[in-house]
Parts: C-alpha cells; sequence; structure tokens
C-alpha cells in the first residue's frame, strides 16, 4: 500500500520563508572547490576504484594503532574527530542551502526523504525518527529509507547496498513526487544504493541533496544534485570505518540541515522548541517551562494554559501573549501560517520582548483649573 502524505498542513495559509529568513551570515571557511583536472578524473574514473577513494585510504598514524596503549589509542580517535567539525564548518554554506530546500519542500506539503546504507543510512533514519517529538512534524513528512529495510537498522544486511533496484521499489510505494526532497547519505560516494535514489528522484523530479565525505565521487555527480554537501574528513584512523569521523561530520550536517530547516518554519521560537509533543514526564515537564518562561506567568497558569490549549505549547504561549482566547489564537496563528514570531508582529506585539505584551502607560492627569 502506497504511503499517504499527511494533509494536515494543507489548505492552511503560511507565512512565506522569505519573509521570515534572516540575512546570511559571512562564513568563517571556504567551502572545498575541486580544480578542473580533478573534476576531469573524477568524471574519467570509474565509480568502483574504491582504492581511489578517501574513505579507504589508510591514515598514516594508523600503521602502528594495535601497538600504542589503550589511551593512546583513545587520545588519537578523539584528536582525529576534530577534523568531523573543521570539515562540516567548510561545508555550511551548502549545509544552508539544503536546509533552505529541505524547509521550502516541508512548506509545500512534500516530505524529506533520508536514504542511504550502513551508517550513513542509519544516521538518516535517526535524524528523520528525532524530528517529530522534538518538533511536532508529522512522520509521515521525515521519511528515511534503508538499505536492507527496517531490520538494517540493528544488523548488517549483507549486499543490500549494493542493490539499487530495492530503492526504486522504495519510491515507487512512497510515490515519490516533485513535491518531495531527497537527502541520499554515502560516506564512500559510490554506493549504488544511494546512487540510485539520485537517479530515480531524478526522473521522479524530486528535488535533491547528496552527502558525502570523499571528494572525487562527490565531484563525479555535481550536477546531478540541487545541493551536494562534501564533508572531507580525510582517511579514518581504521581505515574504511566511515562510523568513526565520516560519521560524526554526516551526523553534524543532518542536525544543522533539518534544525535549521524547523526554525525556517516557525518551530523553534526565542531557542525553544515550541511544537515539541510532551510524551513523557520530562517533556510535559518541559512544556510547562517554555510556556511559564516565555510568557513570564507562574507555572500554575502555564499548566493551565497548556491544558486550555490541548497541550500544544505556541497555542498556549499565543493565548498569553495575544491576550485572547485559545480560540482566537488558534486563528491568529493559522494566519500567520503557524509562525509565532509572525503571529505576534500582526497583533503589533514585539515578540523579542519579555513576558507579556506591555500595555500602554495611562495617560496623565488633567490639570485642575
Amino acid at each position: 500500500m502506497p504511503t499517504s502524505r499527511s494533509s494536515s498542513s494543507r489548505g492552511r495559509p503560511r507565512a512565506s520563508l522569505a519573509s521570515r529568513r534572516p540575512r546570511p551570515e559571512p562564513e568563517p571557511a571556504p567551502e572545498l572547490k575541486p580544480k578542473a583536472s580533478q573534476k576531469r578524473r573524477a568524471a574519467a574514473s570509474p565509480a568502483t576504484d574504491f582504492a581511489a577513494l578517501a574513505t579507504e585510504a589508510p591514515h598514516p598514524r594508523g600503521a602502528a594503532l594495535h601497538r600504542r596503549s589503550t589511551a593512546a589509542v583513545v587520545r588519537l580517535l578523539l584528536e582525529e574527530e576534530q577534523k568531523s567539525q573543521a570539515a562540516a564548518l567548510r561545508a555550511q554554506g551548502a549545509i544552508a542551502r539544503a536546509a533552505e530546500l529541505v524547509a521550502t519542500a516541508l512548506e509545500r506539503g512534500g516530505r524529506l526523504i533520508y536514504v542511504g546504507a550502513g551508517t550513513s543510512g542509519r544516521l538518516g533514519a535517526l535524524d528523520a525518527a528525532e524530528l517529530p517529538p522534538t518538533f511536532g512534524l508529522d512522520p509521515a513528512r521525515a521519511v528515511a529509507v534503508l538499505a536492507g529495510g527496517p531490520a538494517a537498522l540493528r544488523h548488517a544486511v549483507e549486499g543490500a547496498e549494493d542493490r539499487a533496484e530495492g530503492v526504486r521499489r522504495a519510491f515507487r510505494r512512497l510515490e515519490v513526487g516533485p513535491r518531495d526532497v531527497v537527502c541520499a547519505i554515502a560516506a564512500s560516494g559510490v554506493t549504488p544504493f544511494a546512487r540510485g535514489a539520485l537517479d530515480e528522484a531524478v526522473v521522479r523530479g524530486a528535488a535533491r541533496i547528496f552527502i558525502t565525505c570523499t571528494p572525487r565521487a562527490a565531484w563525479a555527480v555535481e550536477k546531478q544534485v540541487d545541493v551536494l554537501v562534501l564533508l572531507a574528513v580525510g582517511p579514518e584512523m581504521v581505515a574504511g570505518s566511515t562510523r568513526l569521523k565520516a560519521g560524526t561530520a554526516t551526523k553534524m550536517a543532518l542536525n544543522a540541515i533539518s534544525t535549521a530547516a524547523m526554525v525556517r518554519l516557525g518551530k523553534v521560537w526565542r531557542g525553544r522548541m515550541v511544537d515539541l509533543v510532551a510524551t513523557s514526564a520530562k517533556l510535559r515537564d518541559r512544556a510547562v517551562r517554555i510556556v511559564a518562561e516565555l510568557a513570564g506567568v507562574e507555572r500554575e497558569e502555564a499548566a493551565a494554559r497548556l491544558s486550555a490549549a490541548g497541550g500544544h505549547v505556541k497555542l498556549a504561549l499565543a493565548s498569553v501573549l495575544l491576550g485572547c482566547d485559545v480560540a482566537a489564537a488558534q486563528r491568529r496563528l493559522e494566519r500567520a501560517g503557524g509562525d509565532l514570531e509572525r503571529a505576534l508582529e500582526l497583533k503589533g506585539t514585539s515578540a523579542r520582548g519579555e513576558g507579556r505584551p506591555r500595555t500602554p502607560p495611562p495617560p496623565p492627569p488633567r490639570k485642575r483649573r
């Protein structure tokens, strides 16, 4: 049975993303750009030339790893992890473009579809699983397609990454289309399952993001994708073990892409997750604290407002800050496209102020004649 799309966000007016996007900030480090000769070699080299991949290369400091003490091994591994953040920072421009692409797709009623195998696929599945409780996103809007299926989350499914037909079947089942964005993840850049997702996304007209840690593979497909995120972390301390630096850098990129997209969609306000789904004692307490702190009310009133709003943090906040009941707050949020900041601006309330909206001071007493 084809997976049906959520219609919960359809038919509701939304504020334009462009109207609430901040000005871009300068990047501290440039993205890694290939030379023309490197691009020619990448295009001419067969994708199956595994020995040429940076992720397969031996690390210069890894040869004597087995002779070192446990403390020395740990130190070397952690020192190498610093390169993960450096690689992500170099790619921050591409990561920001990917976040905008995801936000636009979700705003238009599309889905974010992660595709990958092994560690790359599991990281995509992890990100997709965390978006609904953290940001209140409909689970049908963030989907993970993992080589080998759900069983591959816990156990390796041998050979699944080499079978591109698996992703084609999954895309047919999901009815992937032009409103969706496909984010293919492959540390090596040559995994047939991930590359097959890009091919199928082109056919179906979906937007395409490719995340990889291998420059040669990245440059070979850059014309096929809308956004290429290259995380050039270099060789692993254990050659080929991309769950190390490559995995860390990929997780950082996915965190930034999805979180920035949720910010753009108005699901974060003043650093709080105002669309969280409170399904545990910790999250229920967090919801009360968010309303109390951001609305400037006592916990008792915050809890009462949350109860009246059906547990929806953003709606409870809107009812307090706009000075109206829940039904009126719901209507104003809908007019603002679900964006609390915009709802407050439309009301004439400063969204950057603290606590309740300020009331104008009383007029000065009239002088007696």
